[in-house]
């Protein structure tokens, strides 16, 4: 252990002397998805590209994620770092094993908790039916086992870094059941919010389960109307609290936006920043995309077309040079805006345009736009599953890019829809609103269009705007030149990131 202690951990970053000590190196990544293990959203996406842009700054990193059934030992080539781990929890010590394997081709380590009992199943958090009924128990296992995998590895983080409410009680056991331990206190906590809506509520005859005590079931503290509240856990025990765009930080701090926690953040708001979420260009770049019919650069940007013709004639649509098609892939709810979409469905598909969706979602949407499908079949096409290579496609073949989200922490869609080169169509909203610059009336300025108050007939409004800006060659090809140089990688958002982790230190 000592040995893959000393390997994986070295005491100095490269560089790093007595007069110029490095900044915090030892990070621990946290999270209940990581790409490529497994993944439902865009935290497994963060989780995936952050370390390997912190690791390029001279970090020390690791992850630690549950071992679901669908991470395969095989494919990962997982081996077994410790056997028998001793988890203890409020009804009784248990265990776990612990696997481990690389993050690629990093030297990023990645530890797996396994435990059949808890994750040994086909869902991450539940069934189409619902979430798990033990989450409450699988993840305050998953949170207890990452603690004690510290004291098993003899290595202690400066800082732990957190995402989501199911990781939500590490900083609690810290602050409660690991306070007198001297190993652990110099550990400092981050908690990174990725969505605010989804916060592991839970009935609060979990709490002696979780193995902390009743003067935790407070207002201030774990205790949510009755209830167990494991995301305001990590608000209320976490040294410092982010999410994942600057706007976003500040609209979580709202009636409109806190989810019912404004209160709290507005008490941490000292603590609290965003930092805009990146994407990964070795993933999501139409220069090396193997997945779409030809790579493209602004240099090329003619081949795009090819995109846009294979696209069409998979999903049994014409090729129409002139007409423009727009991309949808998301969630199919009413946080992504498909309240809005419905409101206008029909005068949006009475313009000269071709619709193409990607996603699954809420029944009630999936009916509706199956049903416009059969009444526009050469101008709809609705693809109800998830598709990455489908998701590329679209991302190239489309000219435009559309997200009238209600609430949006970062999006990535837009980003990467930027990169190749289909122009976002977006609300004023939290991530969208910091990434995507409005087209100026002159058309001499911007990256998209972006629309400000939740309705349907501004969405409509600027979907008839970037028509006819499409139908305007000079200005389409400048604006399209302007979308593509946008750099959203994890650089600078990895520089942040280390700043923030050395402001927790020294507080």
């Amino acid at each position: 252990m000592d040995a893959l202690k000393n390997s994986l951990f070295k005491k100095e970053a490269p560089g790093a002397t007595s007069r110029n000590p490095a900044p915090p190196h030892k990070i621990l990544l946290v999270a209940s998805e990581g790409y490529p293990f497994a993944k439902t959203g865009g935290l497994a996406d963060v989780v995936g590209a952050l370390p390997r842009a912190l690791i390029k700054l001279g970090c020390e990193i690791a992850l630690v994620l549950p071992k679901y059934k669908s991470v395969s030992p095989e494919k990962y080539r997982l081996k077994y770092e410790i056997n028998g781990l001793a988890v203890p929890m409020g009804m009784g010590d248990m265990t776990a094993d612990v696997l481990s394997t690389r993050l690629g081709d990093t030297q990023v380590k990645a530890y797996f908790i396994q435990c059949d009992r808890y994750f040994d199943r086909d869902g991450l958090y539940g069934t189409p039916e619902g979430d798990y009924h033990d989450n409450a128990e699988r993840f305050a296992f998953f949170c207890r086992s990452t603690l004690e995998l510290l004291r098993a590895l003899d290595w202690y983080p400066d800082v732990i870094h957190l995402n989501d409410w199911q990781t939500g009680l590490i900083p609690a056991y810290l602050k409660t059941l690991y306070a007198d331990q001297k190993a652990y206190q110099k550990i400092k906590t981050l908690f990174t919010i990725h969505n605010m809506a989804y916060q592991g509520l839970f009935p609060k005859y979990v709490l002696p389960m979780t193995g902390l005590r009743w003067e935790e079931f407070k207002q201030e503290k774990l205790e949510f109307y009755d209830q167990v509240n494991y995301l305001k856990a990590g608000l209320v025990y976490s040294d410092a609290i982010n999410t994942v765009s600057p706007t976003y930080a500040a609209e979580i701090k709202t009636d409109e936006f806190g989810q019912g926690l404004q209160g709290v953040l507005n008490i941490r708001a000292e603590d609290l920043s965003g930092i805009l979420n990146g994407i990964d260009y070795d993933e999501w770049n139409p220069a090396t995309d193997k997945e779409i019919p030809a790579q493209y650069t602004l240099k090329n940007h003619d081949r795009k077309t090819e995109s846009k013709v294979k696209l069409l004639t998979e999903l049994e649509l014409e090729f129409k040079a002139q007409t423009p098609v727009i991309g949808l892939v998301s969630r199919l709810s009413d946080q992504k805006g498909l309240d809005l979409i419905s409101e206008i469905i029909e005068p949006f598909l009475a313009m000269d345009v071709q619709f193409v969706i990607l996603g699954t979602g809420d029944i009630r949407y999936h009916e509706m736009l199956q049903t416009l499908q059969q009444r526009y079949p050469k101008k709809l096409a609705v693809n109800l599953k998830y598709d990455n290579r489908l998701a590329k496609l679209i991302y190239a073949g489309s000219d435009m890019f559309l997200m009238p989200s209600r609430f949006e922490p970062c999006g990535l869609g837009q980003m990467i829809a930027m990169k190749y080169g289909s122009i976002p169509l977006v609300r004023k909203t939290g991530g969208l609103s910091d990434t995507v610059e409005n087209l100026s009336p002159e058309g001499k300025k911007g990256t998209g269009f972006v629309f400000e108050n939740y309705q349907a007939q501004e969405l409509l409004f600027i979907i008839r705007r970037a028509v006819e800006a499409f139908h305007q060659p000079k200005i389409w090809k400048e604006l399209v030149q302007r979308a593509m140089t946008k750099d959203f990688s994890w650089d600078a958002s990895a520089k942040q990131y280390l700043d923030l982790y050395g402001h927790i230190q020294r507080k």
